[in-house]
């Protein structure tokens, strides 16, 4: 599948729905991030460990991609450099996610130090094809490199709040993006 930026969030989530019927049977996993380091030419950085729930998935259009089931969970690590047209402000970038998705409300939208920089984190609930679904995301731009984080799960009132978006902050606070990258 080939989609644009602006509409990448959405083809994405169509195809991680697609990667979780198929990982298993594809042997789907995590061969480009190897010691906890992800290099592929331009690319490259260091997260910590990945938890134990979550199962790698191969998506087209992200750099990582894992499901928790237990959660009804999908978490998503995309990583792009050197294009001319992301060299804009994080919250338009942070919007641009986004498209695709209606009655977005918005809980927290703030920006942080994150990895010698600044990143937009924000926490919303918006509808994708019509279905609520909660949010937490990440986008940090660092060396010519844009990288979004996605957390996004389908509500549910038997689970407790925040329960799994905490490990998927760990996660991205263990984030590092690494020098050193071959144009």
């Amino acid at each position: 599948m080939m989609c644009r930026r602006a509409a990448r969030f959405a083809c994405v989530l169509l195809e991680m729905t697609v990667a979780v019927v198929l990982a298993t049977a594809c042997g789907a996993g995590e061969a480009s991030l190897q010691g906890g380091v992800y290099r592929d030419g331009a690319v490259s950085f260091r997260v910590g460990g990945v938890p134990a729930e979550w199962r790698a998935v191969h998506v087209d259009q992200a750099t990582l991609a894992f499901r928790d089931e237990s959660r009804r969970a999908s978490i998503l690590l995309d990583a792009r450099c050197h294009r001319k047209d992301d060299d804009v402000p994080l919250v338009a970038l942070t919007d641009h996610l986004m498209m695709g998705t209606t009655a977005r409300e918005i809980d927290s939208q703030v920006t942080i130090p994150f990895d010698g920089r600044e990143a937009m984190h924000t926490v919303m609930r918006a509808k994708l094809d019509g279905v609520p679904m909660d949010y937490d995301v990440f986008v940090y731009k660092k060396d010519d490199c844009i990288y979004d984080f996605v957390y996004v799960a389908a509500p549910d009132s038997d689970r407790e709040p925040g329960s799994g978006t905490a490990a998927f902050e760990r996660f991205v606070a263990s984030f590092h993006a690494l020098t050193g990258r071959t144009p």
